[in-house]
């Protein structure tokens, strides 16, 4: 199952192609729109203002609330554009953004509006491709679930089971310890205050995959899968499996991860610092891994930059509406990606 995002921020319209969907899943579109509102802006201070609907149209592969085995096609409306805002500054290339980086490869076409095919609203349509992958994974007893880390140094509780990834998920914030989430939403008001914002990492666990998924080598390795798909999310800089960076300051004692037999005659270990992989196979555990997300790149302070029509250096002052933090929206992006990652490893 293949899936291709199309659109732009302040384009009519924003979509998605899934490609390779089994027939007959009763789709649950009430599931979907449950993570898009997850995702979705302008419910507080600690995202930006702009309120979309996020309300999804299929146009294909869907019939009598069955998928078809056609290509399975999506649209979500863009309503609440202001594409003024980027007028001024349009030759100015944003540091932090793909702006200078997008002007070179596609020769200045690009749409400049809003970060064009390059913003997180494009992360709307990944939500909706996520919640096909999810629906088809649950099928097969193998869920998906994600809570905030960490931000800006304050972090939340160690991820314990599938049940406390779903309570999460009903809440506004996903924490799993709601007073390190106080924490963190201070953090991230404060920084809003001082024209600035903050980044963070969401920690992510598929439940129920078998063991003996995967391959060693490149192409078909289970951390290379899942990576691929994280680090087509805008803002992701940082995949961590496992225990992650955290093996720099082990010793081969407490990384490894002692193993036994339950009393099903299944082999279990006793922890998880592998994150449920093993030579780039899954080995039984629940597939855990980290993702960090850089601080919003559009901040207002002053920055300097370089004005890609003239030729020389310039000062940059952003006005319009951005998110101080995008973390705590990014939970469902994060889980959707893994959802599809989960089905290209399973040969859905």
């Amino acid at each position: 199952m293949k899936y291709s995002i199309f659109g732009e921020s302040h384009g009519p319209a924003i979509g998605v192609v899934l490609e390779g969907v089994p027939p007959g899943l009763a789709l649950d579109l009430d599931a979907v729109r449950f993570d898009l509102a997850r995702r979705a802006p302008g419910k507080n201070a600690l995202s930006t203002p702009r309120r979309e609907g996020d309300e999804p149209r299929v146009l294909s592969g869907l019939f009598e609330g069955r998928t078809t085995g056609a290509p399975l096609c999506a649209v979500i409306e863009n309503t609440d554009t202001r594409s003024g805002d980027y007028e001024r500054t349009k030759d100015l290339a944003r540091p932090g953004h793909a702006d200078y980086a997008a002007h070179v490869r596609y020769q200045g076409f690009n749409d400049y509006r809003g970060g064009g095919h390059f913003s997180g609203r494009l992360t709307a349509p990944l939500v909706f491709a996520g919640g096909v992958a999810k629906q088809l994974l649950a099928q097969k007893g193998i869920y998906v679930g994600a809570h905030i880390s960490t931000v800006y140094g304050v972090n939340d509780d160690a991820l314990e089971d599938w049940e406390s990834l779903r309570e999460a998920a009903a809440k506004d914030f996903p924490v799993l310890n709601d007073e390190r989430g106080a924490e963190m939403q201070s953090a991230i008001l404060e920084a809003r205050n001082d024209g600035d914002s903050v980044g963070g990492a969401i920690e992510c666990a598929v439940f129920g995959l078998p063991a003996g998924l995967g391959e060693p080598d490149f192409g078909r390795n289970a951390e290379g899968i899942f990576s691929q798909y994280l680090f087509a999310v805008p803002a992701v800089k940082a995949v961590a499996f496992g225990a992650g960076t955290a093996f720099a300051l082990m010793r081969g004692s407490e990384a490894n991860d002692p193993l036994y037999m339950d009393g099903g005659g299944t082999v279990r270990a006793e922890q998880n610092c592998a994150g449920g992989i093993n030579g780039g196979i899954t080995n039984g555990m629940p597939l855990v891994f980290e993702a960090t997300l850089r601080p919003t790149p559009s901040i207002a302070r002053q920055q300097f930059t370089v004005d890609m029509a003239k030729g020389e250096n310039a000062v940059l002052e952003l006005r319009g509406r951005h998110d101080p933090c995008v973390v705590h929206r990014a939970v469902p992006v994060i889980e959707a990606a893994a959802a599809l990652a989960a089905c290209e490893l399973l040969g859905i």
